[in-house]
């Protein structure tokens, strides 16, 4: 376990300054993180968390010409691979430290892991999550035994609240992703995936801070150093690759990224040692890429998985002739808002042909709406949904505009139904 700063943190959990290199303090290298560290955190993980299912993938090894598993932590306990690392972490501190009770800060799966691990450790724990963190995961938080506070906007402000705390109190600060305890946990997902699929030729994680895919890496590496390790981000949110090429930590300025479990500014120092030595690659993906991700995952493979657990997926999509299999693709969380899930599948149906909004213009007369849905029902398109605007500015004296969600089948279609409304007379305004 690495040892306490005076501040109450592990100096794993502190952040470096982002300075030029030319006035850079020196820095200890970060903790390393071993085989056995991971085999060590399987132990203390027995009986804790599940090991969760590996699904076969006909559609997506259609599309790779190889066969495709999905691992899914979606399923695990909390909905997500978090629990492994926060528990790991919170089970390796001293008495007095479990007296003092652990703080950290999360949009939602890490603090859920961090929640449930100090429930089942009987160690108090608080939660800062951002005032914008999704209810479903701050009310999750409270349900699994941990105080939770509101601050701050993003996640920045509210680790700078946790830090704050664990100063104050002397609770200990439950890193997400930037301690070699948590790095060992979340590398037990690693284990698995070999004993489930020993034949595996790559395996394609999320990457936010990096600790679940220096965790992999490592177990896998050490393992079956044969094997292709791939980790995804989000474009929006892309801080490993300019750290990568700085070589250190570099802060990446308001990243975002609708991928919650993600949207991470800037890479961890002990998860980066251990990425920029062992992943063989770091790849993005688009926000319309994650949203169809996500909607090939519920309609094919039957997963309820958040926009970060898709992320893999989405590079799969994205380029499918890239990758050799047998492959493995972590769902690393299933906790989705709701609202963001409605959000997410219609930005994907959209994205994929299966839906379409447009506006239309028509003269104000009796009928007129009438004819136009005949029109959309003659080309097959499933009205959704119809505003009829009558008074506007915009509009002239006798005309009215239409504002139609539609149902589609494909890009095809879309286009069909767009030429059908011209061909119609109609004139589009979206």
């Amino acid at each position: 376990m690495a040892a306490r700063a005076a501040d109450g943190t592990d100096a794993a959990d502190r952040d470096v300054p982002d300075v030029p290199d030319g006035i850079r303090p020196p820095a200890e290298p970060p903790p390393a993180v071993t085989l056995d560290d991971v085999l060590g955190a399987r132990k203390i993980l027995s009986g804790v968390v599940r090991t969760t299912p590996l699904e076969g993938s006909r559609h997506l090894s259609g599309l790779i010409g190889a066969p495709v598993h999905l691992k899914c932590e979606n399923l695990q306990r909390t909905g997500s691979f978090k629990v492994r690392g926060a528990y790991t972490r919170i089970a390796g501190l001293q008495r007095e430290e479990r007296a003092a009770g652990v703080v950290a800060a999360s949009a939602g799966n890490h603090a859920q892991g961090v929640a449930l691990a100090a429930t089942l450790l009987g160690v108090r724990a608080t939660v800062f999550m951002p005032v914008s963190a999704p209810l479903p995961k701050i009310a999750a938080t409270r349900s699994y035994g941990a105080g939770v506070r509101l601050q701050g906007q993003v996640l920045d402000e509210a680790l700078s609240a946790a830090r704050e705390h664990a100063r104050r109190t002397g609770a200990v600060l439950v890193h997400p992703f930037d301690h070699p305890d948590v790095v060992a946990g979340q590398g037990t997902v690693g284990l698995e995936i070999l004993e489930q699929c020993p034949e595996v030729g790559t395996i394609v994680v999320a990457m936010g801070g990096g600790g679940l895919a220096a965790g992999i890496a490592v177990a896998v590496k050490a393992l079956r150093p044969d094997v292709r390790i791939v980790g995804v981000q989000a474009a929006g949110a892309a801080a490993y690759p300019p750290s990568l090429a700085a070589g250190r930590p570099v802060t990446v300025a308001e990243p975002v990224t609708m991928a919650d479990g993600i949207l991470v500014g800037r890479p961890g120092a002990v998860p980066f040692a251990l990425v920029r030595e062992l992943v063989d690659e770091v790849r993005t993906v688009s926000e319309d890429a994650l949203a169809g991700a996500l909607l090939l995952c519920l309609e094919r493979a039957k997963m309820v998985v958040e926009p970060a657990g898709a992320a893999p997926v989405a590079a799969l999509l994205a380029e499918p002739d890239s990758f050799e299999g047998p492959l493995v693709a972590v769902l690393s969380g299933g906790n989705v808002d709701p609202l963001l899930l409605q959000r997410v599948l219609r930005h994907g149906m959209a994205a994929a042909g299966r839906y379409l909004s447009l506006s239309v213009r028509l003269t104000d007369r009796p009928g007129a709406l009438a004819a136009l849905l005949e029109v959309l029902s003659t080309a097959d398109a499933n009205v959704l949904d119809v505003g009829h605007v009558r008074t506007d500015p915009r509009l002239g004296l006798t005309e009215a505009e239409v504002e139609l969600h539609l149902e589609t089948k494909g890009p095809g279609h879309c286009a069909a139904v767009r030429e059908a409304l011209r061909a119609a007379g109609y004139r589009m305004t979206a």
